[in-house]
Parts: structure tokens; sequence; C-alpha cells
């Protein structure tokens, strides 16, 4: 921690704000793109402000500057004291500053085995650019990308009440695509789907040997599925690999419980949820193997931290257990306002935004079926990976995912591979579906940057881990049906 915030905040003052905090939040990221064995970026974003909160009346109000200069910094209490003076007169609820704002003091540092300081940018390039010639293993392999975005950021947050965290995390992206065409038929496949591989960790996540290896995979693959099979179109078992099961946690779970839209603040933008504060306690939302944690201790994960962005300490709690639906995703105003029990996910996308309900690390907890029991279970069904597209609807009920890679499975056996496999459902349907969980050797963790949210737009990074999962009934199609 350091002493420099303490000293602004005593410097600082406005007679009306009954309370007020500071948060800096600094973020260094490289970016490294290069498509077909040649450099399309080559950047680094470098970003601080401070963030000020003032409490007036049950009522906060914010402002934010990127000037460290204290007179800046007092405009922008300034500024912040007038909007919760203004909040305080036209009041959605009056809050209560220490049940909403809590004086939390601690440091965490995320996990990280060598600094990307001991890296440099030519040493990226270089692994990038053979991992794109890597990935194009034919003529037929059209566009070949490989990108790394990686870096730190660090969050510290002072108060008038006392109230001091510090925290630190290095972040890292990578994926590499590769996109192959035979005469009308183009297919992708990529390293996770949607930026999926997406963790906390240094420049060991950097490793030559895994980007090389991927891109092998993804190459052959895309080849692969130019001559595949079209996903048939039948209600079958589907089995859906940890890195599509990212997907399927985001939108059908992680959003839907997000107590800020069951309050209705995100329907003019984000949409509504399915869910009412009375389901709490009482709904069944899947079937009872499913059970589902919010957990910011899992080290690698990319959405790890010790507390939130208005100081509640963060912990791993059960959402589903059992199938049935316990605790929603709301930091504490709405917590406050819904009287429901919630989480420490309160977060913002940069110094210049205020923290919101998101998620964070949402997982689905493994199980006790092994890959080979599910696989052998099923005597006609269908196993995808890697998320291609998504459509679900405002309440986050109904949805269509397409995927990049599929396979059939006949007697018990993965066969023939598939192209454009997708399925569609119903949230509750679906999950109540549920049939098999894999065990912990089919658990992985996958992430994305891009969980947009929130007026104006926030961009947060989420984590989502889970083990390959199996669900009976599913509607399946090609890519030929809409």
């Amino acid at each position: 921690m350091t002493q420099e915030l303490k000293t602004i905040l005593g410097s600082l003052k406005n007679p009306n704000a009954q309370w007020f905090s500071i948060r800096k939040m600094s973020e260094v990221m490289t970016t490294q793109v290069v498509r077909n064995g040649h450099p399309e970026a080559n950047h680094i974003d470098d970003s601080t402000g401070y963030f000020i909160e003032a409490f007036v009346d049950g009522a906060l109000g914010y402002a934010a500057t990127s000037r460290s200069q204290t007179a800046a910094l007092q405009q922008a209490l300034d500024r912040a004291t007038r909007n919760a003076q203004l909040t305080a007169s036209l009041p959605v609820a009056r809050l209560e500053r220490e049940k909403v704002r809590p004086d939390a003091k601690g440091e965490y540092l995320g996990h990280q085995q060598k600094p990307f300081e001991t890296v440099n940018m030519a040493d990226i390039a270089e692994i990038l650019t053979e991992a794109s010639a890597t990935a194009r293993r034919s003529e037929k392999v059209v566009k070949s990308v490989a990108m790394a975005s990686y870096g730190t950021r660090t969050t510290e947050i002072v108060s008038t009440s006392g109230a001091h965290t510090f925290q630190k995390i290095s972040l890292c992206t990578g994926d590499i695509e590769a996109v192959a065409q035979d005469g009308g038929v183009i297919q992708k496949r990529t390293l996770g789907g949607l930026r999926g591989f997406s963790k906390q960790g240094g420049a060991e996540l950097l490793d030559r040997n895994f980007f090389l290896q991927a891109a092998e995979r993804v190459g052959e693959q895309a080849l692969e599925l130019l001559w595949a099979k079209e996903c048939p179109t039948e209600t079958l078992p589907l089995v859906v690999a940890a890195d599509q099961m990212m997907l399927q946690i985001h939108e059908s779970i992680g959003h839907p419980l997000e107590l800020d839209r069951i309050l209705g603040d995100e329907r003019n933008y984000a949409g509504w949820s399915f869910v009412k504060p009375e389901d709490f306690g009482a709904l069944q939302y899947g079937s009872p193997l499913l059970n589902v944690t919010f957990d910011p201790t899992v080290p690698e994960e990319f959405a790890s931290y010790g507390f939130d962005e208005v100081g509640d300490t963060a912990k791993k709690e059960y959402l589903i257990q059992n199938g049935k639906l316990l605790r929603g995703l709301g930091g504490l105003e709405s917590q406050s306002r819904l009287g429901l029990p919630g989480v420490a996910n309160q977060r913002s996308s940069a110094w210049n935004r205020p923290p919101i309900d998101r998620m964070a690390n949402i997982n689905v907890e493994p199980g006790n079926s092994s890959f080979q029991d599910i696989i052998s279970s099923i005597e006609d069904g269908i196993y995808v990976e890697s998320n291609r597209s998504w459509s679900i609807d405002d309440y986050r009920n109904k949805f269509q995912f397409g995927c990049e890679f599929g396979k059939r499975i006949k007697n018990g056996e993965l066969t023939e591979t598939l192209r454009n496999p997708n399925y569609r459902g119903v949230t509750q349907s679906f999950w109540k579906n549920l049939t098999h969980v894999g065990t912990a050797d089919t658990f992985a963790v996958y992430g994305t940057p891009y969980c947009g949210k929130g007026e104006p737009n926030q961009s947060v990074r989420v984590g989502h881990a889970s083990p390959v999962c199996a669900f009976k009934d599913i509607e399946v199609f090609g890519g030929t049906q809409s």
C-alpha cells in the first residue's frame, strides 16, 4: 500500500460531504497482433485516474479526474458532493453508508509466476509470428491470426472513515485464429472461442510451446471442418466442453442473477431478467447436479480479487446449490435495496466509471462423471466446443448458441467431426436437463474481456470455469437452419 492517497485524502475538504472516498486505478496493457505472418498491432495502453465518491443524506455522488493535482481532485470532490445532493433530493433508495461502503483494510496481490517485465515486445512478436505461420497449415487457410494482450492493473481505495485497500493483478489474453476456405465453404477455429484464453498470471502464460501447439491444432481443425458433415437437425443429448460452458454460464446464469437487472436498473440497455426477488431460496433453477459458485479466490481465473470496488471482502459463495437458486449477483447497494443476499461484485471497468453489479468468476463446480463415462452413456448425441455466435432475449431466457467444432457421438464413442453445430433452448428447461457433470480432471478455467453493461458502457473482465457437462433432449441444428 502507498501513502499517496492518504495524503491526498487529508488535503481535501467539503463541509457538505458526510463521507467521501478516493479510488486510484492504474492499468498498463500491451497488445500485439500478427495476421498472416505480418504485424498488425503493437501498442501499449497506459491509463491512470482518480474516482471520488461522496455521501450526502443517504445518497452517493461520483466524479472523476485524470489529474493528480490537489486543485483538480478538490474540484472532483465538489462535483461528487453536488451530485450526491441532487440524488438525495430525488432518491431511488435511502442508503446507510456503513452498510454500502464498509471500512475495509487489506492488500491483494494476484497470481503471477514471471513478471511481464522479464519479456519484451520483440520476443512476444516472434512467438506470435511463428504461431501465425504454424496455424497456416495449407493454402486453404486464408487467414491466420495470433494475438496477446497482457499487463497489470492496480487499484487503491481510501476513505474518510478509515478504509484502505490495495490490489494488484496481472492479466493476459491470448488467441490463435485460423480461417479456412474451400470454394463457398468457410470455417474458423480459435484457441477457446471469443478470447476464451483469458487468465490472471504473468509472462509464463506467453509460453512459446503452448502457442505453437495451439496453433497447430487450430489450423488442422479449421481444415478438418471444411470437409466435415453438417450438424444434423435433431433433438439429442448434448455434451458441452468447458470452453463453450463459459458462454453458457455467462449468458444463462451470470446475467439473469445480476440484482440490478432484477431491480430494473439495466432495462434500457442490457435488459431485465426472468428471475424475480421471491425466487431466491425457492426456485429450482436446474437439475440437482447443478452447483454454481461465485468464486473470486481461484488464483489464475480472470476476475479474482480480494475486495470489490466499494471495499466488500470477496469470498466464495454458492449461487445455486443442488439446482436450487440461493443467492444473486449483487453488491452491497443492491442487497440493501432488495433485502436479499448477494456477493462482493460491485466492479468498474476503468477509473472514470462507477462500480456496478457485475459478474466476476462464476463457475460450475465439478461433479462425479469422468469424460469417458459421459461419452459412453450416450447412444446418439453431439459434442461441441468453442463458442462462435450467441443470441439470447433481454430476459436471459430463450437462447441460441453456435459453436466452432462438433463431434457426433455414436454408441458411446466420439466419431465423425461436424461443422456448424448449433443448439437452442430455454434457460430453466436447459439446466433442468443436466444429466452429467464432469470430474475435476475435465474442469478448465476460461474468461473473456468483453462483458458489456452499464450506461455509460463498461466492458469488464470475467472468468468462468467448468467441467464438461451433458444435457438430454436438446435441439441441435446445422448452419443452414435459422
